[in-house]
């Protein structure tokens, strides 16, 4: 087992990792729910990993935004120590931590970077310039050492008109001037990323979903960044319910 690799090194790397990335093809970075899994991917070749907070939820016993803070932070912790290669955090709304409490607790687990959404609780959006000098805040207090990924919740909350990327848009830059490293408009549409990624300018995280784009496709389309969600756990515990069903049926 290997201790937390936190600091400027794992942040750095994770920020070169997608400054590397060229048109098609995208940096992929795996969602692992625990220990056990993050072990698998870091094998399979994969050079960085993205703690998703549903798939940890899930794996806790825990309703997706349900997870108690102390928790989540303590999952992140295992699943860091697990594995070689750079983690990120997903840390929900950031669990009304203070700016520098947050990121004392995130660098503690030994994580490389976090994922902060502006989805609020009551199911709406926090203000973008109030989302933006929290952001600004966090970065202030983590410097170099955190790689910040700014989820854009407009298309999951239900507030943006499907054939209008501008609120999403201007969030983003607004998150990007602050000093997020990447934004994440979480579930935009595919025929959307074209307008998304060419009026941000920094990368852009795009959630891979089933039966969706490739790849390769999603990267021409312009995004930097694929990540999962809680979606590879799913696939997974439907292998699970396939083997449970095999042993059911040995049942007496």
């Amino acid at each position: 087992m290997t201790e937390p690799t936190p600091g400027a090194p794992a942040a750095r790397a994770v920020r070169a990792l997608h400054a590397r990335r060229t048109g098609g093809a995208p940096l992929i970075v795996p969602g692992p729910w625990d220990a056990a899994s993050a072990r698998v991917f870091e094998e399979a070749g994969f050079p960085t990993l993205a703690t998703p907070s549903a798939g940890i939820a899930a794996s806790l016993g825990y309703e997706d935004g349900q997870t108690p803070a102390e928790e989540m932070f303590a999952a992140v912790t295992r699943i860091v120590r697990a594995v070689s290669v750079p983690v990120t955090a997903d840390l929900e709304g950031g669990y009304g931590l203070p700016p520098k409490e947050l990121v004392e607790r995130a660098l503690e687990t030994g994580a490389a970077g976090v994922n902060l959404e502006d989805g609020d609780r009551s199911g709406g959006l926090r203000d973008p310039r109030e989302q933006a000098d929290r952001l600004a805040e966090v970065r202030a207090e983590a410097g170099p050492l955190l790689f910040v990924n700014a989820r854009v919740d407009t298309y999951v909350r239900g507030v943006t008109d499907v054939d209008d990327v501008d609120d999403a848009i201007e969030r983003a830059r607004l998150y990007a001037a602050a000093g997020a490293d990447c934004v994440y408009p979480i579930k935009a549409p595919a025929a959307h990323l074209p307008l998304l990624c060419a009026g941000i300018d920094v990368p852009v995280n795009v959630l891979a979903l089933p039966d969706g784009p490739s790849f390769a496709e999603l990267g021409r389309l312009g995004a930097t960044r694929i990540t999962f969600g809680p979606g590879l756990l799913l696939r997974t515990l439907k292998g699970v319910a396939g083997l449970a069903e095999e042993l059911a049926a040995e049942l007496p």
